[in-house]
């Protein structure tokens, strides 16, 4: 396919994929905004550890069941059509995130906004796989993630020149509103953005296989990859569905009585991106780092630097991933975060506490900041990217949106678990051993890429095996 594919194809895959990712973009601002509205979400709605951790957590309940429901409902109505509703929903929540005067509202807000995230986290990447060729999709798919960073990245940067234009996030700012509602709202341009966007790009070629609309695959591969290979290609889509062509369900999912192995490996590579702790760090970095004696303008930066490091790591890896392979990061990265989580943890223990109850770090504390880089760019470097790749791509046709569906709710919902308890912990158990549990994890992960991950560089969706 590669040899005959023109310059005008590429540049359309190129572009359509572009469109896609700006639901990345969204997911990364989305989950990233809240980092710098902690305090003014505890000073405006009276929470304590436990609230807090449910206010920044609410939308991961709604990315859970977005994320579940995305997998299922895109095989009834359409990859194209449910990024459409997510993108309406990315509208809704960040006007309302912002404009919430009670808690309870605030929450409401952030399920549908979490509902968008969850859908977008799962349906951008499996549209990419479906639209991009072989030889590509493993860059473009990683584009993905470097789009989370990067929405990420600008949510940290908005947060940061909204608190100190304000004087800190919980001073009121424009027309008499605290900077932190502003910190929601600066989401609604590229919410628009998006939605506009994806009323031009076509649907997947192959859910219209799915759906038995043959013509109008035909004509969508045709200006994704040729009239010369257009034909083969419908044909070999059409014949990597089930035999008896019945629309997919869940039950694809269990082959002989027993759960799919494939579906096992999806869950697990979900479950342990987020195990190792890395929200975390997106979505508590200025807490964290307050915790350890900086300022609120210093932590706000140094989320900044984060997420800068963030994308450099994913650039990396979208010039490398389809010459070196998903299998050769996923190991990089997971004995990288456990030599940097221990390094980090090593670092907490010995360091004294104030009495505010804030850790002391002193020197040290340089060893934890440059500790913690190195951690988020092993992440970026590895799980970050690779794990939405791999889900994107590793299920058979027939079975890929029910496989997202269980993956993506198993990743969310492990997303949430890790959110929610972090603040209790810190409160509780200390820094130490929070991200001695991380570390812990990480080195669990090491062992489930060596026995269970299977490369899929170069592989046609059409040759994915259940």
């Amino acid at each position: 396919m590669q040899t005959n594919q023109s310059q005008d194809n590429i540049v359309f895959i190129i572009l359509i994929s572009t469109v896609a990712t700006i639901g990345g973009f969204l997911f990364g601002f989305d989950s990233g905004v809240i980092n710098g509205t902690v305090e003014g979400l505890s000073l405006a709605f009276q929470s304590e550890s436990i609230g807090e951790g449910f206010n920044v957590a609410s939308m991961l309940l709604g990315c859970a069941v977005g994320a579940f429901s995305a997998g299922r409902l895109a095989d009834t109505i359409g990859r194209k059509s449910l990024l459409i509703i997510a993108a309406v929903l990315f509208v809704i929540s960040a006007w309302g995130s912002g404009i919430a005067s009670s808690s309870m509202e605030f929450i409401v807000f952030r399920i549908l906004g979490g509902l968008a995230v969850g859908a977008a986290s799962v349906m951008a990447p499996a549209y990419i796989a479906e639209i991009a060729p072989a030889h590509l999709r493993g860059r473009l798919a990683t584009i993905q993630q470097i789009a989370i960073i990067f929405g990420l990245f600008c949510a940290f940067i908005s947060n940061y020149l909204l608190a100190k234009a304000a004087g800190a996030s919980t001073e009121t700012f424009w027309l008499g509103y605290q900077a932190w509602r502003w910190m929601f709202w600066i989401e609604l341009a590229p919410a628009v953005l998006f939605f506009v966007c994806l009323l031009f790009i076509p649907e997947s070629p192959r859910y219209l296989v799915i759906k038995g609309q043959q013509q109008q695959a035909l004509a969508i591969l045709q200006r994704l990859y040729g009239k010369a290979v257009s034909g083969s290609k419908l044909t070999e889509i059409a014949d990597s569905l089930a035999n008896d062509h019945h629309k997919p369900t869940l039950s694809d999912l269990v082959d002989g009585g027993k759960v799919r192995t494939i579906v096992w490996v999806g869950i697990g590579l979900a479950t342990f991106q987020q195990l190792v702790g890395i929200n975390v760090v997106f979505y508590y970095g200025a807490v964290l780092w307050q915790a350890v004696g900086y300022s609120e303008s210093d932590s706000l930066m140094i989320n900044i630097i984060v997420g800068a490091v963030s994308i450099f790591a994913c650039l990396i890896t979208i010039s490398l991933i389809d010459k070196i392979g998903r299998k050769p990061f996923l190991l990089i990265g997971s004995i990288g975060m456990s030599v940097t989580l221990l390094v980090i943890v090593a670092v907490f223990v010995n360091a004294e506490t104030g009495k505010d109850g804030n850790l002391m770090l002193g020197d040290s504390g340089i060893v934890a900041l440059i500790a913690a880089n190195a951690y988020v760019f092993f992440f970026n470097l590895s799980w970050g990217p690779v794990m939405w790749v791999m889900l994107g791509e590793m299920f058979p046709n027939q079975i890929r949106g029910s496989g997202l569906a269980v993956a993506g709710f198993a990743q969310w919902t492990s997303n949430f678990a890790i959110t929610m308890t972090f603040p209790i912990m810190l409160a509780t158990v200390g820094l130490a051993t929070a991200y001695g549990f991380y570390a812990f994890c990480a080195l669990l992960s090491v062992i489930f890429v060596v026995n269970m991950v299977v490369e899929t560089k170069g592989k046609e969706l059409e040759s994915m095996q259940g």
